[in-house]
C-alpha cells in the first residue's frame, strides 16, 4: 500500500493496486484513482513452451547488419513431449533442409564470441572480428583452410587495431587447437586479402610494452606501488633502443620491479605469467641493465639497490 490524495475523501489515503485490472483504488471509499495502469517493473514470467526452461526473456536478439536478414531469422523449437506436435515437427523438419546463406556465418560468429568471452574482451573487439571475418569470407578465397586459426587470426588483429592487444600465446589458448603457427599464416592471409580489398596496407596498431602491464601484473597479484613503478619504469624504457619485443621488455621490467620490492616473484612464476620463455626474460634483462638508473623511478629504488640487484 501507499498513500494518494483522494478527491472524494479530500485528503491523504491508503491506496490499494489491482495488479490484475491495472486500477489504483482508495481504500477508504472505493473510488478508482488511475486506471489501466501499465506496470513498468521487470517481468519474470517464463513464456517458453518447455515446463524445465525458466528463462524469462520475451524478445529476440539484436540485429546484427553483417547477416543477410540481419540476423532476425525464425527459429521453430523442437515439440514437447514425446509424442510431439505434428505441425511443428513438420516445420522443423523443413526449416533443417532449407538452406542459409548465413549458416557459416552465424557459427563463426559464435566460436569468435566464445573466445572473446573466454579473454575477457569487450564487444567492441567482438564486433570487429565479427567484422573482419565477414569481409575475409565475402571474397570466397579461404576454402580448405583451418577456420579455428582464421576465427582466430580475426579476433588477434581486431585486439591491435582496438588498441586492446593480446599475446598470440593467449590467443592460442582459446583457439580450439590451433598452434601458434597456423594463427600466425592465417593473420598474413588475412591482412593480404585485406590489403587487396581496399588497395592499401592494412593498419594493425603498433605494440606498446605497456599495453601488456596492467594485465601481466594482475596476473602476478602484484602491490599497486610495484604496478606504478613498473608501468613508469616500461614507458621510460620506450626512449632507449632496446632491441627485444614489447612483452619480453615488459616481462624483464616486471622482474627488475619485484626484485626491488618485498614481494620477489620467482622467474618461473614471471615466465608462466607472461608467456615470454626464461631465457628471452634474461637477455631481456641483460638488455635493460645498463639502463637502469635512468628507467627505473628515483622514488621506488635508490641507486644503490639497482648496483645490488641480482641477475635471473
Amino acid at each position: 500500500m501507499s498513500d494518494a490524495f483522494c478527491s472524494d475523501c479530500k485528503k491523504q489515503t491508503e491506496v490499494v493496486f489491482d495488479h490484475s485490472a491495472g486500477d489504483t483504488v482508495c481504500s477508504e471509499c472505493g473510488l478508482v484513482l488511475e486506471s489501466h495502469s501499465i506496470d513498468e517493473t521487470s517481468e519474470w514470467r517464463t513464456f517458453a513452451n518447455e515446463s524445465g526452461d525458466n528463462d524469462p526473456v520475451r524478445v529476440g536478439g539484436p540485429t546484427n547488419p553483417l547477416l543477410a536478414d540481419g540476423g532476425l531469422t525464425t527459429v521453430i523449437s523442437k515439440p514437447n513431449g514425446t509424442s510431439g506436435d505434428f505441425l511443428s515437427s513438420s516445420l522443423g523438419r523443413w526449416q533443417n533442409r532449407g538452406s542459409n546463406p548465413d549458416r557459416g556465418l552465424i557459427v563463426a560468429f559464435k566460436t569468435i564470441a566464445t573466445m572473446a568471452d573466454r579473454l575477457g574482451l569487450v564487444a567492441t573487439i567482438k564486433d570487429r572480428a565479427n567484422e573482419i571475418y565477414k569481409r575475409v569470407e565475402d571474397q570466397k578465397s579461404s576454402r580448405g583452410r583451418n577456420q579455428d586459426a582464421l576465427l582466430a587470426a580475426c579476433l588477434y588483429i581486431a585486439c591491435r587495431q582496438e588498441d586492446k592487444p593480446r599475446t598470440v600465446k593467449e590467443i592460442c589458448s582459446v583457439a580450439n587447437g590451433a598452434t601458434k603457427k597456423e594463427i600466425g599464416r592465417a593473420k598474413e592471409y588475412i591482412v593480404k586479402q585485406l590489403g587487396l580489398e581496399t588497395g592499401q596496407s592494412v593498419e594493425m596498431g603498433t605494440i606498446h610494452a605497456g599495453d601488456f602491464m596492467r594485465r601481466f601484473c594482475s596476473n602476478l597479484g602484484m602491490s599497486n606501488q610495484t604496478v606504478k613503478a613498473a608501468q613508469e619504469s616500461v614507458k621510460k624504457s620506450e626512449e632507449f633502443d632496446i632491441r627485444r619485443s614489447p612483452i619480453s621488455i615488459a616481462a624483464a621490467v616486471i622482474y627488475i620491479i619485484t626484485q626491488l620490492s618485498d614481494d620477489k616473484k620467482p622467474l618461473r612464476d614471471i615466465s608462466i605469467a607472461t608467456g615470454v620463455a626464461e631465457g628471452t626474460i634474461r637477455n631481456s634483462y641483460k638488455d635493460l641493465y645498463p639502463h637502469l638508473p635512468k628507467i627505473i623511478p628515483a622514488w621506488y629504488a635508490k641507486e644503490e639497490d639497482l648496483k645490488n640487484l641480482q641477475s635471473p
